[in-house]
C-alpha cells in the first residue's frame, strides 16, 4: 500500500480539491496518478517533521472529515469510488473507524447516503465509541439525521438506539416479546442484567431528548438516576448537556438529580 505525507504536494492538491468542491481537478489528479484513490494520507509527528507517523487515512476520510458537510461531498465520494477507492478502509490510529463512522459523526446525510450506495458496510465495527457501528457514533454525537438515516437504510438497532430516537413502538414490541438486541452501548465490555439495560436506554432516551420513550421506560423499571460509567453523567445531566427543554423539567418532577448532587 502507497504512503504520502499530508504536506506534501500532491497531498495538499488533493485535499483542497475535495475540501473545495472541485470535483474536475479531483479527477484530473486522480487520472494522472495512478493508485491516488486509494493512497493513505500518512500524517507527521510533531516533534520530528522527517519521522513518519502511524496515523493514516484514506481520501475517502478526508471527504467526512469533521465537520463534514463540504461543497460536492457525495460527488466526491463517486468519483474516488470511481477510481478504485475502498469504501470500507479503516483510519489507522487510535480507532479504526471507516469513512461512514466519519460521515456518520458529522451528521453528513447525503455523504453518508453516496458511500452507501457505494457498498460501505453500515454495520463495520471499528467506531471511536466502544468500537462499535456508524450508528453508535451517530447517537453517541447526537447526530441525529444520520442516525435515523442509517436506520432508513437497515442498521442494526438495539434497545438503546431505539429510545434515543424515540421509536416508542420498537421498545414497546421489544418488552413484549425481546425484539430488540441488548447490546450494550459506550466503552462496557461486559453485558448488563436487564435492570441495566433498561436503566441504559432511559439514559439515552434522556440524552435524546425523547421524553415519551423516558416516561415508558421509567415506568419499565429504570433507575432515575442511573450514572453512566462512560461519562459519568445522569439522565438529568445528559438532558441538560443537550438542552432538552421539554425533558428537564418533567425530568426533575420527578426527582431526578445530577451526578454531582448524587456525590454530594
Amino acid at each position: 500500500m502507497e504512503f504520502i505525507h499530508e504536506d506534501e504536494k500532491l497531498a495538499v492538491s488533493v485535499i483542497q480539491a475535495i475540501h473545495t468542491g472541485d470535483i474536475p481537478t479531483l479527477e484530473q489528479l486522480l487520472a494522472e496518478n495512478p493508485g491516488l484513490a486509494n493512497i493513505r494520507i500518512l500524517e507527521r509527528k510533531p516533534d520530528n517533521v522527517d519521522a513518519d507517523s502511524s496515523i493514516s487515512r484514506t481520501l475517502l476520510h478526508v471527504v467526512t472529515d469533521w465537520p463534514g458537510h463540504f461543497p460536492n461531498g457525495a460527488d466526491a465520494v463517486r468519483v474516488l469510488t470511481k477510481f478504485g477507492a475502498e469504501v470500507n478502509a479503516p483510519f489507522v490510529g487510535p480507532n479504526i473507524e471507516t469513512p461512514l463512522h466519519w460521515a456518520a459523526s458529522s451528521n453528513d446525510v447525503q455523504v453518508l447516503d453516496a458511500l452507501l450506495d457505494a457498498g460501505a458496510d453500515i454495520e463495520a465495527p471499528g467506531a471511536v465509541i466502544a468500537g462499535g457501528t456508524p450508528l453508535d457514533d451517530a447517537i453517541a454525537f447526537a447526530q441525529w439525521n444520520a442516525a435515523r438515516r442509517l436506520v432508513e437504510r437497515g442498521a442494526i438497532f438495539a434497545l438503546w438506539h431505539a429510545a434515543a430516537l424515540g421509536d416508542i413502538h420498537a421498545i414497546q414490541e421489544h418488552f413484549k416479546v425481546a425484539k430488540l438486541p441488548e447490546r450494550y452501548p459506550w466503552g462496557t465490555s461486559t453485558s448488563p442484567s436487564p435492570p441495566d439495560a433498561v436503566s441504559v436506554a432511559f439514559w439515552c432516551a434522556c440524552h435524546g431528548g425523547q421524553r415519551e420513550t423516558a416516561e415508558y421506560l421509567l415506568d419499565q423499571g429504570a433507575e432515575l438516576n442511573w450514572i453512566a460509567s462512560w461519562d459519568g453523567m445522569t439522565p438529568l445531566d445528559t438532558a441538560k448537556r443537550n438542552f432538552s427543554s421539554e425533558l428537564i423539567p418533567w425530568l426533575e418532577s420527578q426527582g431526578a438529580k445530577s451526578a454531582s448532587e448524587i456525590h454530594r
